[in-house]
């Protein structure tokens, strides 16, 4: 991937969390917080529903695309704090690469992009549970990390394995998808997880499109 697809080259922001990962990070402390008081009322009305619930279930409404990915799991907090982790240490030099706008609209196009696969996929399996966090944008990033930065090493915090960029994000792929078809660890948006790499893999293919044009 040529360097026009994430952006235009800006003066570098050397600061430790660039403006946008910030503002995200402070966004999702916040509802987090809120979910500690008022839990049932944050999973009822900003949770991602599927589009077809059982009669008295909550209902799926247009905002939940995009508030599901501030929502995370109050019993792990595990959940929230590597969605977090992930965002800060892959996100920090793509928001200095696209600028803080861009990377933004990538960022949230990845979290709508994960909702609307997840929403498809629930249709077809006749699930009727919510899905919420941040991990469609964070796969998203991965995926534009890798292709920014392909030979870059990285080591993962479980298991400490170092390795290049674009390995690590092909191999993140594949075991989605292969757990996402076997079933073999249920209760996860696996698709959603591929839905937000595909969306952002769409994303970067249109910016590089029409730069060249």
């Amino acid at each position: 991937m040529n360097q026009p697809a994430f952006g235009y080259r800006r003066p570098v922001d050397n600061s430790i969390i660039p403006n946008v990962i910030f503002a995200l990070l402070i966004a999702n402390g916040l509802v987090f917080a809120l979910q500690q008081i008022r839990f049932d009322f944050m999973l009822v009305n900003f949770a991602l529903w599927p589009l077809q619930t059982p009669q008295g279930w909550p209902s799926f409404m247009p905002w939940q695309l995009v508030t599901y990915g501030f929502l995370h799991s109050n019993e792990n907090l595990g959940h929230i704090f590597f969605n977090m982790f992930g965002l800060w240490m892959f996100g920090r030099d793509l928001e200095r690469m696209m600028g803080p706008r861009r990377f933004l609209s990538y960022y949230m196009t990845c979290v709508i992009g994960a909702g609307i696969v997840q929403l498809i996929v629930a249709q077809f399996q006749g699930e009727a549970y919510p899905t919420l966090g941040a991990s469609g944008g964070l796969f998203g990033i991965l995926l534009a990390y890798g292709l920014a930065f392909p030979n870059r090493m990285v080591v993962l915090l479980f298991p400490p394995i170092p390795m290049r960029a674009k390995v690590f994000v092909i191999v993140y792929g594949l075991l989605e998808l292969f757990l996402g078809v076997s079933g073999y660890a249920p209760g996860i948006a696996h698709f959603a997880h591929l839905g937000g790499m595909l969306f952002g893999y769409l994303l970067l293919q249109y910016w590089a499109r029409r730069r060249n044009r």
